[in-house]
């Protein structure tokens, strides 16, 4: 019985949204349960999927908070 975790930001992915959709996390559910059909053999009904999605406070990259890290990677206007 496979189990996967999936972590995610809480960000939307489209503007005006400010976490992945109902719809977005069914299809990753179902790619990733068919992906270890495929690649494993395992059945689809015995695979878990959890997504977990954490809050962009919550998280960093290269030392930094990820909002203060992507300000430093933003292109500077003259």
């Amino acid at each position: 019985m496979p189990i996967v975790t999936i972590q995610i930001t809480r960000e939307g992915t489209s503007p005006g949204a400010s976490a992945a959709t109902a719809e977005e996390k069914a299809a990753l559910i179902q790619g990733v349960s068919k992906l270890l059909l495929d690649v494993l053999h395992k059945p689809m009904d015995s695979t878990f999927v959890v997504i977990d999605e954490v809050e962009t406070e919550n998280w960093g990259r290269g030392g930094l908070p990820v909002d203060r890290y992507r300000a430093q990677q933003r292109p500077q206007t003259p």
